[in-house]
């Protein structure tokens, strides 16, 4: 008998959802994590009064309590409903050039065409027929294109997912510039590039096109307590279920029998004897470092030979002492900018010369006072950068260079949101050196691989070549945290209906 139906390696997003569905759905299941609190980048840490969200910004797929979306029901299915809060944001985001555009759109789809259309009246007849291509987009991609694909007919496809094919795979610049003249309204409706990591000219439309009527018909949300309480609450789940948690204790290896997996090994020796594994790890890690037999992951091997390396990210966590209306903040999610060049954006991500041209201001004080002290605010500050940027930094120069680097993002900030620095009582410096020692991934990567059309698992085929192996979270996917929570349930629900299947 196997110590364990299923273990579970990494508890973050995908391995939390993944142990939770598996264990409430009947296998005993173990989870092993390296870190000592669960999450991994949907964490909280605390400096003096404040606690900082580590990475969440925007939660998206969760609809409204009277129209819930598909992660409503993901974390209804694992027993969420009594456990987490979250907070409705009404805007989408604010998206600020000092001499070009202060813009916000609101968090709804008729309320972005009114608002747009206001503003760049040349383009308003074209507003509608976007969003509506949007919808379309999104209704395909989570109702009909996984159906359609199951079938293995490409003109199943073509039929039921004539949007998609036709837009889908395209770079978003191409569609935006099919829509629109106005170069500031491309950049506005592009804003959220910097979720996914990529500019424009290099990223799928379905994945910008999808995510932003997602936001605006389902609303953004934050989280009660941070994304912290989710991990606690997913956690809380599994374990009531009767699920084996282990902290401090990463795995050391995966050992296999005749071509499937048959144990694990920790990195405190013990061995725990299974035929299911879910890695939440990388999978570069998974396959290069945890797999006993190398030779077993040739296929994939030669698939990483053709990815790019994700970015990561530079972060200030502020901790500040006046309220959102002090600092004259109206909406959580400030996209800032020098320039809406996206590409100029994108390009001073892979260097520290420079000033950046391109940030992301968080207050996630707006619209939930009780997540600082009273008349105080917690904010993060955020721009892109490749851990490759930092590849010539001596170790003795660490400190200097990314203390030196924050003041240039503070001054960026600071040409939307005036005097910030003023009002910091709290700061801790993230870089994504910081991210590869937490996360344990190649470069710091939050994204995963790049998430360009190469990569899109409409175009490239999962390999998996160890009979038991599974991947879930951004390395098997798309990332972010609604995509990795779904990836995770997915994985397990479907370990799950092949064990049913067994014992049928």
């Amino acid at each position: 008998m196997k110590d364990f139906d299923a273990i579970v390696i990494g508890a973050g997003n995908a391995g939390l959802s993944a142990a939770a569905t598996l264990q409430r759905g009947g296998m005993r299941t173990l989870l092993l994590e390296r870190h000592n609190i669960p999450g991994g980048c949907a964490t909280s840490f605390v400096r003096g009064d404040y606690e900082f969200e580590v990475a969440l910004h925007q939660l998206s797929g969760l609809g409204t309590e009277e129209q819930p979306a598909i992660l409503r029901h993901v974390f209804d299915s694992m027993g969420l409903r009594d456990k987490v809060d979250f907070v409705e944001e009404h805007h989408l985001y604010r998206y600020a050039v000092p001499g070009v555009i202060d813009i916000t759109l609101p968090a709804s789809v008729s309320g972005i065409v009114e608002v747009l259309s206001a503003r760049f009246p040349k383009d308003a007849h074209q507003l509608k027929p976007f969003m509506d291509l949007c919808e379309v987009l999104t209704l395909e991609a989570y109702m009909v294109l996984p159906k359609a694909r199951k079938t293995g007919d490409p003109e199943a496809i073509k039929h039921n997912c004539r949007s998609f094919v036709k837009y889908g795979l395209r770079d978003a610049q191409s569609v935006l510039d099919e829509f629109f003249i106005d170069p500031t309204l491309k950049a506005v409706l592009g804003a959220y590039w910097g979720y996914m990591g990529l500019p424009l000219d290099e990223l799928p439309f379905c994945d910008l096109g999808v995510m932003l009527y997602a936001y605006a018909a389902m609303k953004p949300w934050h989280v009660v307590g941070g994304s912290q309480a989710l991990s606690n609450a997913l956690l809380d789940s599994f374990l009531e279920a009767g699920g084996d948690v282990r902290f401090n204790c990463g795995a050391e290896e995966i050992t296999t029998e005749g071509g499937g997996v048959s144990a694990v090994r920790t990195e405190h020796g013990e061995v725990f004897t299974t035929n299911q594994v879910v890695s939440n790890a990388s999978s570069v890690l998974t396959y290069n470092q945890l797999l006993d037999k190398p030779e077993l992951a040739g296929d994939v091997r030669e698939d990483f030979k053709s990815r790019r390396m994700g970015v990561s990210g530079f972060v200030l966590y502020l901790g500040l002492d006046a309220s959102p209306e002090e600092l004259g903040l109206e909406v959580a999610t400030n996209f800032i900018g020098s320039t809406t060049d996206d590409k100029a954006q994108h390009a001073q991500s892979k260097t520290l010369d420079g000033t950046p041209s391109g940030c992301l201001f968080t207050c996630y004080t707006v619209g939930d006072e009780t997540l600082a002290p009273k008349c105080k605010s917690v904010a993060a500050l955020m721009c892109l950068q490749y851990g490759s940027a930092w590849d010539d930094v001596a170790p003795e120069d660490y400190a200097a260079t990314k203390l030196a680097y924050a003041e240039k993002l503070i001054d960026l900030a600071e040409t939307v949101v005036p005097n910030v620095r003023d009002h910091i009582e709290e700061i801790e410096v993230a870089t994504p050196m910081t991210m590869m020692r937490y996360l344990n991934t190649p470069g710091g990567a939050i994204y995963g691989f790049t998430q360009g059309v190469t990569e899109h698992d409409s175009v490239r085929d999962r390999i998996r070549p160890v009979d038991g192996l599974h991947l879930a979270g951004a390395w098997s996917g798309m990332g972010g945290f609604q995509p990795t929570y779904q990836a995770g349930a997915s994985v397990g629900g479907s370990i799950l209906r092949k064990q049913n299947k067994k014992g049928a």
